[in-house]
Parts: structure tokens; sequence; C-alpha cells
């Protein structure tokens, strides 16, 4: 790795370490009077935000950028107002820094308790997404965290004019500007400076495609929150509500097909298609989603027919793969074979199977009658997230400021010795 790389590096982390230990300190009070201006600059100069933007569109289109893809990149003034509230919504939740998570007494009159603590420095790698600059940003000051923000080349003017705002905040509320750091320069060996940060990085979050995690699962060196892909599944049981299933299949599949909720594969009852036919594929290809089908559903006029590598695939673009199966064991089955864990819906009114189906998978997040699309941090009530987990360690599902904290135990005693 270039020289020049590892000491902006050092530079970058040093500062970063140093505001994290300000951050730590800092009262709820300080921590919204930040998030509330930020919110209000970035409201403020919503037109220079999307001005930048146009030119980020710009370059993107030059590069050949799918259109899912440049939907992620795409701002407008019902997105940056989205922004300005999910900052004012993160100010306004309670603090999570300092939360007794646990407390208990001991025969020998020692009194402990779990205290929730920030983490202390978190690195986002992120493509294409220029709202992860002030999402990240957010959940991380609110939680006691510095952030060191590495953007993709592809949305750097925007998240500029975004980062301008975050800074404007912190200057409102007296809080260190290196709180919230934006890498200056989008050489890819900046991924690899941070990857290697041990003693600047606590940990690492990626927010892009499967290329970018995979690299930085394979080569981090700082514990990572990642999800590789969202193999999102719904499954319409034979006891599923028509109606029901018909918004929520062509909302999960097509309100915004390159965001990690948005479900890729659709499995179908045999008695749910024996009763209503192929209405759910139809509904789909009618909204210009191609539909890759298998077995008899390929019947169906306008389907293509699914290839075997269909299925497991994250098509971030208007194409699903479907497959009909005989009850909830074999849609189990399927998800488990192909699934992610990152997010499932089952489409049912039956308790039963719909308990069933919450019980014996292991994604991040399982729904019930409801789109993969809510599977946001936003929508969880966190104001935004700074991506979703798949682990098992630490944190699942959205991580919001909660999740960016760890904890500590205090034991306090009475000159208590150990016999």
């Amino acid at each position: 790795m270039d020289g020049q790389f590892s000491d902006l590096m050092n530079d970058i982390g040093r500062k970063a370490r140093a505001a994290a230990a300000e951050l730590a300190l800092a009262s709820s009070e300080r921590k919204a009077v930040a998030l509330q201006a930020a919110a209000t600059a970035i409201w403020e100069r919503r037109q220079a935000i999307l001005d930048e933007n146009v030119m980020d569109l710009a370059e993107a289109e030059k590069k050949g950028m799918t259109a899912a893809m440049l939907d992620r990149l795409t701002l407008n003034e019902a997105r940056v107002r989205g922004i300005s509230d999910g900052l004012r919504a993160i100010a306004e939740q309670k603090d999570p820094v300092g939360r007794v998570l646990a407390e208990w007494d001991r025969p020998n009159g020692l009194h402990i308790q779990r205290v929730a603590t920030p983490l202390g420095v978190v690195g986002i790698i992120f493509e294409s997404r220029p709202n992860v600059t002030a999402d990240a940003g957010a959940l991380c000051l609110q939680s006691g965290n510095a952030a060191i923000l590495r953007g993709g080349s592809d949305s750097r003017n925007s998240s500029e004019a975004i980062h301008a705002c975050m800074l404007e905040g912190l200057r409102a509320a007296n809080l260190p500007e290196a709180a919230i750091q934006l890498v200056p320069v989008a050489d890819r060996e900046m991924v690899t400076a941070m990857l290697r940060a041990v003693g600047h990085i606590d940990v690492i979050v990626p927010r892009g495609g499967k290329g970018l995690v995979g690299l930085v699962q394979r080569e981090a060196r700082v514990p990572v929150f990642a999800h590789l892909e969202g193999i999102c599944h719904i499954y319409a049981d034979r006891d599923a509500d028509l109606e029901k299933a018909r918004a929520v299949v062509l909302n999960a599949k097509t309100r915004r097909t390159g965001v990690c909720g948005a479900a890729e594969c659709l499995l179908i009852d045999w008695q749910f298609y024996t009763k209503h036919g192929g209405v759910l594929v139809e509904d789909l290809m009618k909204a210009g989603v191609e539909v890759r089908a298998e077995g008899e559903l390929a019947k169906i006029k306008g389907t293509a027919k699914a290839a075997p590598e269909d299925f497991g695939h994250e098509f971030l673009d208007k194409i699903i793969a479907v497959k009909l199966v005989d009850g909830v064991d074999q849609a189990i089955a399927h998800i488990r074979k192909y699934g992610s864990q990152h997010t499932e819906a089952i489409l049912t009114e039956n308790d039963a199977t719909a308990e069933q189906f919450f019980k014996q998978l292991d994604s991040a997040i399982l729904m019930r009658n409801a789109s993969t699309q809510f599977a946001d941090g936003g929508e969880f009530g966190m104001g935004g997230e700074i991506g979703i987990a798949t682990g098992k360690l630490h944190a699942r599902g959205p991580v919001g400021a909660e999740q960016l904290c760890s904890f500590k135990y205090l034991v306090t005693g009475n000159g208590t010795i150990r016999p």
C-alpha cells in the first residue's frame, strides 16, 4: 500500500480517536443540537445538494451505471426531505449511551451493572448512496462514536455537499468536526488502508454491492458488520389472502428494485396456485418485471424459463425468480438452501404456519403479510440504519444507534475482598 494513503489514514484515525473520546462524554442535549442543526442545514441547502447530485448522475450515466444503481444514487426533493427528517428522528430518540442494560446484587455485597458504551470509531465504506453520509454520521454521533466515511467516486459531489451540512451541525453544538470525517480521496487504496486500520477503527460497515462487501469481508483486519447479499424471498402460502398477497408481492419487488430489501424470489404454494392461477406472476409482468419461472409457472405466457443460477441470485433489477412449492416445509427448505439470511416474508392467514416459518428460519428479519421493503432502520423506528447485518455476532438486522454500542460492567463494593 502506498505510504501516502497509510499516512492519510493514520492522520484521519488519530483525529477520529480523539473525537470519539470527546463524543463518549457528550450530553444528549449537545448531540441533539448537532443533529437538528444538520437537518436544518440539509433542508435549507437542498437545491445545492440536488445540483451536486445532478453532476454525479451525469457522470454515472456516462459510465453506463444500471438503472437500479442510478436509483440508489438519485436524490430529489422528497429524498432530501427524508434525509433531513431522518436526522431529526435520530435526534429525538433516547440516548443509547449510558443505558443500564442489566443490574444485580451478589451475595458477597457487590452491586454489578452492565452499561451501554460507544464502540469508538466506526468506518463506513459505501457506494452510490449519498444519503449514507447523513444516516451513518448521525447514528454514529447519537451513539457516541466517531465516523470515518469513505464514499465511492460516483456519489462524491452529493456526499461532500451533505457532509458540509453535518459539519455545520457539529459546529453548532461545539463538538469536534473530526467526529464525522469524509475521506478526501476516492482511490481504492483508501479502502485497503481502512481495512488495515487496527488501532484506529473499531468496526467497519460496508454498504455496497457484492464485490465491495466480499472484498471487505475477505481482507479486513478490523471487525465487520456486513451482509454480502440481500436474497430476499416471499412465500405465498395456501392460506394467503389474495388481495394482501397481490399488494405485498408487487411492492416488495417494484417499489425500489435496487435496495437490499427488494424481493428476488417468489415461492408460490401449489394450492394457492390451484385456487388463484398465475395472478401474482401476471401482476409482476404487467409492472414490467421479467419473471424467470420454473416448471408449471413457465407455461404462463410472457415468462422466461429460469436457469438454476437464478435461484439464490440478487438481481437488484426488475427481475424475479418464481417457483411452485408444496407447502411451507418446501418453502423453508428452499430458503435455507438459497437465502442469504437477510429478509424473508410469508403471506398467510394461518397462525400455525406463520409460527413455523418464523421458528424454522434464521434470517435476520422475518415478516408476515408485509413487504420485504420494510427491511430498513427508518421503518423500524430507528430513524435510519447504518446497514443490515446478517451475521450472528453483536448485531443483526438494521444497525441503528443502539447496535453501535457495546457495554462495560460497573462493579461497586464496600471494601469487599475475595476470600
